[in-house]
């Protein structure tokens, strides 16, 4: 497999997808926060002091998802049409699933947006409720999902 970042002689290159199709991209990815009882019930009662932590969190995700060619190098530029934040709490595990589905109409696709989105919603939930709870874990991001472009779809299989 060739690493398409570097050059026959090493060099970090930005890929030239200007030959590419255009066509519709979408990439999902997820993660998860554990938390303590405590303040998994302050979060979903809305009763944390800094305001709507999901609400909060959902429009840092999609403000991250727009920036991601600031932030990594070699991302190119991209015309998002669309970024959503969805939530899947579990009150028995004290555990907040979060998922993120980027979309655009380009010649790369947004994989590294989706993922992106998703760590921040993570980190934005942390910031809003380390006061009350310094052991929150964040985890599992991933790739959930790829749709679109020359390698087709992709759906990661859990196990």
């Amino acid at each position: 497999m060739e690493l398409t970042h570097f050059d026959r002689d090493g060099a970090a290159h930005m890929v030239d997808v200007g030959d590419k199709d255009i066509s519709q991209r979408i990439a999902v990815a997820g993660g998860e926060i554990s938390m303590l009882p405590e303040t998994f019930h302050l979060i979903m009662n809305k009763e944390v002091a800094k305001g709507d932590v999901l609400e909060v969190a959902r429009i840092a995700g999609i403000m991250a998802a727009k920036r991601v060619d600031t932030l990594i190098p070699l991302c190119h530029q991209l015309n998002l049409t669309s970024v959503k934040v969805s939530y899947e709490p579990d009150p028995n595990k004290s555990l907040i699933k979060f998922i993120v589905r980027v979309k655009t109409a380009g010649q790369t696709g947004v994989e590294m947006e989706a993922l992106t989105a998703a760590s921040i919603v993570g980190l934005t939930i942390y910031d809003m409720c380390k006061a009350v709870d310094r052991d929150m874990t964040i985890g599992q991001i991933r790739l959930l999902e790829k749709m679109g472009g020359k390698s087709g779809h992709y759906i990661r299989e859990e196990g």
